[in-house]
């Protein structure tokens, strides 16, 4: 049975009156008129003290209690305010530590429906991005099994884009290993001080096979030829690759795919801009994304894993920096990104 704050007043004050009454018929001194004051008095104070106490004290923060349950159920947490009680509640700590306790759960719950969301997502991208290179392995291999493989020049044909669509998925995987020990932990990044100018050369003449065939001109234009910077020279070697790789893929023949510094005091911004198709501004803030492609049919002709850009992002806040993106569509893209300069090495480039 649940008593209101007026009913339990009433029944306590009642008892406190017949107790007051009973004991003081026990005296002889007291008369029936200063009784029935007493216990009058008695009744009346008692009820007042205590219906003020329930009411005040107990009952309000009971009912905001029972208000903030209601709408967890409902799932209105948003629309719970925290008001704080009176300095003499008894129930005041009891309350904020449920209303604490209840936001926590419910910040919980919904980064784990986001992570859910995600790991759907993920899944679905990954199983989608597998399929690609392993059904086009499968259909040249049967082909071969159904009876091509006797004609010399089909087999040799069909052989090299099965074994072209088995590097591709071999790439995919690493790309995916690469980024799960990122993500995880795994793979520490091992700074020292580093010549970014000689790493960026390093990579564009690895890209210069492929530049020539497009007839792109490749090319790292700056005035210092040696740039002292603190980072892991692996890991800014991947970025470097997969942004100069990336500008090579979206700018057409005959375009331009330029590497620029700009040192600073205590960083070094390095660009790698081209003159290719540019980037929509709608897509920009999800580029970085896994997977993510702007145009999927023609970037999935272009090649490349759909994981290049999400690796970069994750290796420049491992360098506690980002990637940053200028572009224009049919204008072409400046992707950038800063590193700490050497302090070993400050004194010696101009600003």
């Amino acid at each position: 049975m649940v008593y209101s704050a007026r009913t339990l007043a009433l029944l306590l004050a009642v008892s406190i009156a017949i107790v007051t009454a009973l004991f003081l018929s026990l005296l002889e001194s007291v008369g029936r008129d200063a009784l029935l004051v007493a216990t009058v008095i008695s009744f009346s104070s008692s009820y007042l003290l205590i219906f003020v106490i329930l009411e005040f004290l107990v009952f309000r923060e009971i009912n905001k209690i029972y208000k903030m349950m209601e709408k967890l159920r409902k799932k209105e947490l948003a629309n719970i305010s925290k008001e704080k009680s009176g300095a003499l509640n008894p129930l005041q700590k009891i309350n904020e530590e449920i209303y604490s306790f209840a936001t926590l759960k419910q910040k919980e719950i919904d980064e784990l429906k986001k992570l859910e969301v995600f790991r759907k997502e993920f899944i679905a991208d990954v199983s989608h991005e597998l399929k690609t290179p392993i059904f086009a392995a499968q259909g040249f291999v049967h082909t071969l099994l159904d009876g091509a493989v006797n004609d010399k020049n089909v087999r040799n044909r069909f052989l090299k884009k099965a074994a072209k669509s088995l590097d591709g998925l071999d790439v995919l995987v690493q790309d995916l290993l690469t980024l799960s020990q990122i993500e995880t932990g795994e793979i520490k990044m091992k700074f020292e001080n580093l010549d970014l100018y000689k790493l960026c050369s390093e990579v564009v003449e690895q890209f210069e096979e492929k530049s020539e065939k497009k007839k792109i001109h490749l090319k790292i234009q700056s005035d210092q030829h040696r740039i002292i910077v603190f980072a892991d020279w692996q890991r800014i070697t991947q970025v470097i690759t997969n942004l100069v790789s990336n500008a090579i893929n979206y700018t057409p023949d005959g375009g331009e795919v330029t590497i620029t510094f700009d040192i600073g005091k205590k960083n070094v911004s390095t660009l790698i801009s081209d003159t290719g198709e540019g980037i929509p501004p709608e897509h920009i803030h999800r580029i970085f994304e896994r997977f993510y492609r702007v145009d999927k049919s023609r970037s999935r002709e272009k090649g490349g894993t759909g994981l290049g850009l999400a690796i970069v992002k994750h290796i420049l806040e491992g360098h506690n920096s980002k990637a940053e993106v200028q572009s224009a569509v049919g204008k072409g893209s400046v992707f950038s990104f800063k590193l700490h300069r050497s302090k070993h090495d400050s004194s010696d480039l101009d600003d």
